[in-house]
């Protein structure tokens, strides 16, 4: 059936909200059945864990309008177990795989009809909190939880032409044993560098090299298409390890590519970068591929070669794209 979704271009990126969330909560012993409620605002306690000590992770992941009108959500399950790392690390309760399946299937379910026609989609935010009352609990985990997964028609999240980078060298985005957890404090981290970087260079993101080695900027994997091989620095706990950038990797034989895993140096991405026969794309689920064209490193532009055409990156963006929207075929557990 066709979507009754207003245009969500018309409202920043993640602004509108589904009128249905699944929520659950853990009592320090189980996770209670899901529910499905109202979009409103959350009751919390003052002294919540989460609002004084950080217990708190995410989850990002979107569902698709497919040829037969269907909505179907793409990788639930490695984002299910990507939230349940992150909950290990923060000591918080990890909701089970088939819980968190569960609730994100049923809140698409109960938002499907605002659900908009590619190359728009449905934004899902699993959520996890740490809720126990208690500010004198800053030397140990909460321990009871909510988790709610919350909905939000999108279009585009990049849609203005190949991205401004800056690179930074000095700065880390986060902690080396937190870059793999998604919670808010590392995106925290980086907003005063991305904020310095946009009013200095103009810049729509920075990249982060701590040590001169490259990692990830503040919302996305890196990739450079170097000819027909995509160079990628390997997966560390040091940065977050991306559901579109393990599926791009997983298909890039497929579409001709060959993969080099390993760590890339400042200096030499910037050489690659000047070949007419490089690409440079940041991968994410709010981005999905998007192009890089200019990097800007000690102040000085450094133009990526092949950006102006793009053509292997439009490929790629376009073959994950067709298997999000139910276009070609997913391997099995997609």
């Amino acid at each position: 059936m066709p979507s009754d979704a207003p245009a969500p271009a018309a409202k920043p990126f993640g602004s509108v909200f589904g009128k249905y969330m699944a929520s659950a909560v853990f009592d320090g012993e189980a996770w209670s059945n899901p529910a499905m409620v109202s979009t409103k605002e959350l009751v919390l306690h003052p002294g919540t864990h989460a609002l004084h000590y950080g217990s708190s992770c995410f989850e990002g992941l979107k569902a698709h309008r497919q040829p037969d009108g269907t909505v179907r959500t793409f990788r639930a399950s490695r984002h299910a177990d990507r939230m349940h790392s992150s909950a290990q690390r923060l000591m918080l309760p990890p909701p089970p795989p088939h819980l968190f399946e569960t609730m994100v299937n049923e809140t698409v379910a109960n938002n499907a009809a605002v659900t908009p026609e590619p190359p728009g989609s449905l934004y899902l935010r699993p959520t996890l909190l740490g809720t126990e009352q208690n500010i004198g609990a800053a030397a140990r985990p909460s321990r009871t939880a909510l988790f709610y997964v919350l909905a939000s028609p999108v279009g585009q999240y990049f849609s203005g032409g190949p991205l401004r980078l800056a690179i930074e060298t000095k700065l880390p985005r986060t902690t080396p044993q937190f870059g793999m957890v998604k919670t808010g404090a590392n995106y925290a981290m980086a907003l005063g560098v991305l904020h310095e970087a946009k009013q200095r260079f103009g810049a729509d993101q920075v990249l982060f090299a701590p040590s001169g080695y490259v990692e990830e900027t503040g919302a996305a994997n890196f990739l450079v298409l170097a000819g027909d091989t995509i160079v990628t620095p390997p997966l560390s706990e040091g940065y977050l390890h991306g559901v579109t950038r393990d599926t791009i990797l997983s298909v890039a034989t497929t579409l001709g590519f060959s993969v080099d895993e390993r760590p890339l140096g400042v200096p030499e991405l910037l050489e690659l970068a000047s070949s007419p026969d490089t690409e440079v794309v940041l991968s994410g689920t709010a981005a999905i591929v998007a192009p890089v064209g200019t990097l800007i490193h000690e102040g000085t532009e450094h133009v990526v070669g092949g950006a102006e055409h793009g053509s292997r990156t439009a490929k790629i963006r376009a073959h994950v794209t067709d298997l999000q929207q139910g276009i070609v075929a997913r391997p099995e557990g997609w």
